[in-house]
C-alpha cells in the first residue's frame, strides 16, 4: 500500500478542512476518528482525493511513511493525552505529533519533554482562521525544535495562507511557544472584537440604522482599518432573516460564548505582572453579558444617567469619525499590550521570538488579519528592541492625532451609561504609560505604614530603601 505523507487523528469540521487543505497540496493523507462511521463517511464523500481512511489506530500508524507526521485535532487537555498515550506504542524513534489544538502552552512544554524523552518529536502549533481558513489556507504558530519544523516545513508552508506570495507561517521558537503566541493572538482577537462591539453600542445608542452602520463598516475596511473582523461586521449588518425579514443581528441573545483562550492571556498577563486592561476588559465583558439574567434584574434597580438623553451636539459624521479615532488607537493599545506579554514570557522562556515576524504571519488566514499588521512589522524590523509598540513613530502619531477623540468617545459613553471597558481601559493604559509622575508615592507610603514596605524618595539615589517609624497613631 502507498504510504501517506500527512497523517491527521479527529475528523471535526476544522480537522476535516484541514485535510482538505493538505490533500490539495498534492499529499497523500490518512485519517482516523474514533467513531469509525464518521471516518467512513468522510472518505465517501471524498472518492476523487488522494486519502486513506484507516478504521484501528495501528492501521493509521502503518500507512504513514516515515519520519510519521500525525497531527491531532481534538480537545484540549485529557484528550490530547490520551491521543498521545494511545499513539506512543505504535510509533517509531524520531516520529513527529502534532498538537493542532487551542492548547495551554504550558500543556505543551510538559508534553514536549515528556515525548523527547522517549525519544518523539513533538510539535504544538496554533492554528488560526477557522473552518475557511483550515480550508483554503491558515495562519499556523508552530513551536518545538527547530530540526522538527525543518521536516514540517514544506507541509506547513504549502498549506498556509499566503500574503504577497509569502506563507503565513513561520518557526515561532521552542517548546510552547507556538501554542502561547495562538493563545495571545485569541487574546487579542477578543480585543479586537470588544472594540467593534463597543463601537456599534455607542452608534445604536445616537439612533443609527443598521443600514447606516454597514455603511460606515464597510467605508472603515476600505482605509487603515482594513481587517477581516471589520468587514465580516459590515456584512452582518446586512444580513436578514429569512424567517421574519428582520435584520439577524437584531434578533441574537446578547450573551457571548467563549472557550478559555482569552481567559488564559488574562491570567498570563497577571501572572507575568504586564498591563492588560484592553483585552481583560474584552473578557470581562463577555462574562458580564452571560449574566444576562442578573442584568434584566439589575436594570430595573440600579440607576443610569438622569434624564438619559444621548444629546450628540454634534452631527453623525462627526461621531463617526471620533469613534473611528477611538477605535484605531485602543486598537493600537490592545496590540501594545499582547506584544508587551509575547515579548516578556518569550524572555524568561529563551525562546529568542521575533515579533516582527509574527506580525506578519498574521497577515493572512487568521482572525486577527488586518493592514495595520504591515506597520508592525516594518515598526520591529525598523527597532527589534522597541520597547513598547505606542513608542514606533506611525504609531505614536496616530495616537496623538486621535487621543482628542478618544477622550471625547469614552467621556461621551461615560456620561450616558454606556459600558466601555475596553475603550475606557485601553485610554486609561495610553495615560497611565505616558505618566511622568503617578499616585504611587501614596500607594508605597500606605504600605509602609501598615506593612514597613519601605520606599525610594526623590531626593536620594535611586535604589535606596526607607521606612518611617512614626507614622502618626491611629485614632480609633
Amino acid at each position: 500500500m502507498e504510504k501517506s505523507d500527512f497523517g491527521l487523528i479527529g475528523l471535526a469540521v476544522m480537522g476535516q478542512n484541514l485535510v482538505l487543505n493538505v490533500e490539495s497540496r498534492g499529499f497523500r493523507v490518512s485519517v482516523y476518528n474514533r467513531t469509525t462511521s464518521k471516518t467512513q463517511e468522510f472518505i465517501a464523500e471524498n472518492k476523487d482525493k488522494n486519502l486513506y481512511g484507516a478504521e484501528t489506530l495501528e492501521d493509521f500508524v502503518d500507512s504513514l511513511a516515515s519520519p510519521r507526521k500525525i497531527q491531532i485535532m481534538v480537545q484540549a487537555g485529557g484528550p490530547v493525552d490520551a491521543v498521545i498515550e494511545s499513539l506512543i506504542p505504535l510509533l517509531d524513534q524520531g516520529d513527529i505529533i502534532i498538537d493542532g489544538g487551542n492548547t495551554l502552552y504550558t500543556d505543551t512544554v510538559r508534553r514536549e519533554k515528556y515525548l523527547a524523552d522517549k525519544g518523539f518529536r513533538f510539535i504544538g502549533a496554533g492554528v488560526s482562521g477557522g473552518e475557511e481558513g483550515a480550508l483554503k489556507g491558515p495562519s499556523i504558530m508552530p513551536g518545538g525544535p527547530a530540526s522538527t519544523w525543518e521536516v514540517m516545513q514544506p507541509i506547513f508552508e504549502a498549506i498556509s495562507a499566503k500574503v504577497d506570495g509569502v506563507p503565513c507561517v513561520t518557526h515561532i521558537g521552542e517548546g510552547g511557544a507556538g501554542h502561547f503566541v495562538k493563545m495571545v493572538h485569541n487574546g487579542i482577537e477578543y480585543g479586537d472584537m470588544q472594540l467593534i462591539c463597543e463601537a456599534y453600542n455607542i452608534f445604536k445608542a445616537a439612533g443609527f440604522s443598521n443600514e447606516e452602520l454597514a455603511d460606515i463598516f464597510t467605508e472603515w475596511n476600505e482605509g487603515d482599518l482594513e481587517s477581516f473582523l471589520i468587514e465580516i461586521t459590515a456584512n452582518i449588518f446586512k444580513q436578514k432573516d429569512p424567517e421574519t425579514g428582520k435584520d439577524i443581528v437584531d434578533l441574537i441573545v446578547d450573551k457571548a460564548g467563549q472557550k478559555g483562550t482569552g481567559r488564559w492571556t488574562v491570567m498570563g498577563s497577571v501572572e507575568q505582572a504586564v498591563p492588560f486592561s484592553t483585552i481583560a476588559g474584552s473578557v470581562e465583558a463577555r462574562i458580564l453579558s452571560s449574566m444576562r439574567d442578573q442584568r434584566k434584574v439589575a436594570s430595573g434597580i440600579l440607576q443610569g444617567p438622569d434624564n438619559w438623553n444621548f444629546d450628540l451636539k454634534m452631527d453623525k459624521a462627526e461621531l463617526v469619525k471620533k469613534v473611528r479615532n477611538a477605535l484605531y488607537a485602543s486598537k493600537i493599545v490592545s496590540y501594545a499590550q499582547g506584544l508587551d506579554l509575547i515579548t516578556k514570557v518569550g524572555k524568561e522562556q529563551g525562546w529568542d521570538l521575533d515579533l516582527g515576524a509574527i506580525a506578519r504571519i498574521w497577515r493572512g488566514g487568521c482572525i486577527i488579519r488586518a493592514r495595520f499588521l504591515n506597520r508592525i512589522t516594518e515598526a520591529y524590523e525598523a527597532d527589534a528592541n522597541l520597547s513598547n509598540l505606542m513608542l514606533a513613530p506611525f504609531f505614536t502619531e496616530i495616537l496623538n492625532s486621535g487621543q482628542q477623540d478618544w477622550r471625547e468617545v469614552v467621556a461621551l459613553a461615560a456620561t450616558n451609561g454606556i459600558p466601555v471597558p475596553s475603550f475606557g481601559g485601553s485610554l486609561s493604559y495610553y495615560d497611565a504609560y505616558r505618566a511622568e509622575r503617578t499616585p504611587a508615592n501614596l500607594l508605597q507610603a500606605q504600605r509602609d505604614f501598615f506593612g514597613a514596605h519601605t520606599y525610594e524618595r526623590t531626593d536620594k539615589p535611586e535604589g535606596e530603601f526607607f521606612h518611617t517609624e512614626d507614622w502618626p497613631e491611629l485614632i480609633s
